[in-house]
């Protein structure tokens, strides 16, 4: 598929630049909009933005303070809010079809409460998850390590300075329970551990605790209440975050669950031809 891409860097309010690439026909309307997850970690969505830029204009960016956008700071979720409607506007879109990935849905949820009217589609792909999950979830994880690799991993994240080849086994043994296949769970996590460099743990820890603070869980029924007319989640079989609580959450929000089976957290590396059908229906149907 040879469709044009451009980029560049974008000056925020408060003088934060981020980076930024579309991939696709940028003058049509609405454009969709990929939100990343992590949070701390740089854009890794660009397989999932060349299975639907001939639909539509896809746009992907370095959250502030990760990747190319170079930022030092306090980070809150009304801060990245605030990004994603300046970068709208700078891309001359006055609503956007959002599409967000693990934390990146959190993100779309909270844009969406703050911006209901620039949101004309929204697809939610494995999360978010309110309530009681994080239990759940860490229990899926000790179940899919050795206690080796459980106590290595308590470990390296003991090390208050780690070297290069430190972060990268500690990425690798934190992200190879996300998939449903462990052999090519760890392929994938020890090549991403390179890729998605350098981890923000400062806007890890300081998003998470604004996001225990004033949980999404909370706004349930006002998101409710200003979602668009199209809105679906998405989630993944085997993803260790249990998907009791997507479907909760669809329940409360009257949004149909869509489950891909035998995959995990990033359901298109191990489901490509089932999430690019999907995604594809979704584009074509806002």
């Amino acid at each position: 598929m040879n469709v044009p891409e451009t980029g560049g860097l974008a000056s925020m309010s408060d003088g934060a630049r981020i980076r930024w690439t579309a991939l696709g026909d940028t003058p049509r309307k609405p454009p969709v909009v990929l939100l990343h997850g992590g949070p701390g970690l740089p854009d890794y969505l660009g397989e999932v933005a060349t299975m639907i830029a001939d639909l539509a204009s896809v746009y992907r960016y370095d959250q502030r303070g990760t990747g190319a956008s170079g930022w030092q700071g306090r980070h809150t979720p009304a801060r990245h809010v605030g990004d994603l409607a300046e970068l709208l506007d700078l891309w001359d879109a006055p609503e956007a079809v959002l599409i967000g990935h693990s934390y990146g849905t959190d993100l779309a949820s909270r844009f969406c409460l703050a911006h209901p009217d620039r949101v004309a589609a929204m697809l939610l792909m494995c999360g978010p998850f309110v309530g009681d999950w994080r239990a759940g979830y860490r229990a899926a994880r000790d179940r899919r390590m050795s206690a080796a690799q459980r106590e290595r991993q308590r470990e390296l994240e003991g090390v208050a300075r780690r070297s290069e080849d430190q972060e990268v086994e500690l990425l690798t043994l934190s992200w190879f329970t996300d998939h449903a296949d462990p052999e090519r769970g760890r392929h994938w996590a020890a090549r991403e551990a390179r890729k998605r460099r350098p981890v923000n743990w400062d806007m890890n820890r300081q998003l998470g605790a604004e996001g225990r603070a004033d949980p999404l869980d909370q706004h349930v029924d006002a998101l409710r209440a200003c979602l668009p007319a199209r809105v679906e989640l998405l989630g993944a079989a085997e993803d260790p975050r249990p998907l009791s609580a997507l479907e909760s959450l669809g329940l409360k929000l009257g949004v149909p669950l869509t489950r891909v089976e035998s995959a995990g957290h990033e359901p298109w590396l191990e489901q490509p031809d089932t999430v690019r059908a999907h995604l594809r229906r979704f584009v074509r149907a806002r």
